[in-house]
């Protein structure tokens, strides 16, 4: 194996202290403080609803390019079953349902998963929330969904190679799988954690930690290893003059890779 393909091992066991199943409950706990401020525009996250409008956006139109649907219809999602793993309070399921399609949230904050019942509940969305984790979930819904999204998750569980791998299993054969984290860079750790948590404010300071930040090589062989194929990736940057967040070619920060589930090769 090639040394940009060797994977923290550290990050892809299950030694962790009280760990159950692949979450962290530091990370979980570190989440619940917070979780009611998941929609709140002028809370913890305020910064973060903004990356989130812009990331959506994105998803849905590479969703309608991977599906052949048009992204300018009333309901371009509509009859897609999509599955959101670390939905977190439902800031990505929310635009989906709104988009039309059929949406399930786990989650293995069982605060984050009420806050976002309730927020899904006052904007009279029809959203599916279960507090789980994939490794439940891929029990009954092995092969089920169109569309399976993990943003922003990898970085906080114990063994993100089963992450992956968990995440390929719930999507149909030639479905979609969408990975968002961030990249172990240098710029990273200075944009990510310096300036985002300890300078500027936009996150909690303990929100990331470097070490568990996934490079895309390493992400594509743990894809790549999980029978997907990699479709596209971009990233997304800051711009400071403005504040606006956008999509670029770069992925020295934040990053996303769209996959596609191979169908299973029978000799």
């Amino acid at each position: 194996m090639s040394d940009k393909n060797k994977l923290n091992p550290k990050l892809n066991s299950n030694i962790e202290r009280n760990v159950i199943g692949n979450f962290s409950p530091v990370e979980i706990a570190k989440f619940d403080q917070f979780a009611e401020s998941w929609w709140d525009p002028n809370g913890q996250y305020k910064t973060a609803l903004d990356f989130n409008r812009v990331r959506v956006s994105y998803f849905i139109e590479r969703i309608c390019l991977f599906y052949h649907r048009d992204a300018n219809a009333v309901k371009p999602l509509k009859g897609l079953l999509i599955l959101d793993v670390g939905c977190g309070g439902g800031l990505v399921c929310e635009p989906l349902a709104q988009a039309g399609a059929t949406v399930v949230g786990i989650d293995a904050s069982e605060v984050s998963i009420e806050v976002a019942k309730r927020h899904a509940l006052k904007s009279e969305l029809d959203i599916e929330y279960r507090h789980e984790v994939a490794q439940q979930t891929n029990a009954a819904d092995e092969g089920r969904y169109d569309v399976v999204i993990n943003a922003e998750v990898i970085e906080h569980v114990p063994n993100q190679k089963d992450l992956v791998s968990q995440c390929s299993q719930l999507c149909k054969d030639g479905g979609c799988l969408i990975m968002a984290t961030l990249n172990r860079t240098l710029k990273s750790y200075l944009i990510g954690i310096v300036g985002a948590e300890y300078i500027m404010r936009y996150l909690p300071i303990g929100t990331h930690h470097w070490n568990a930040f996934v490079t895309p090589a390493e992400l594509l062989y743990m894809a790549s290893n999980a029978n997907m194929q990699l479709v596209e990736e971009m990233g997304m940057a800051f711009k400071l003059f403005d504040k606006t967040w956008h999509i670029t070619t770069s992925l020295k920060v934040n990053y996303i890779q769209i996959y596609q589930h191979l169908a299973p090769v029978n000799f």
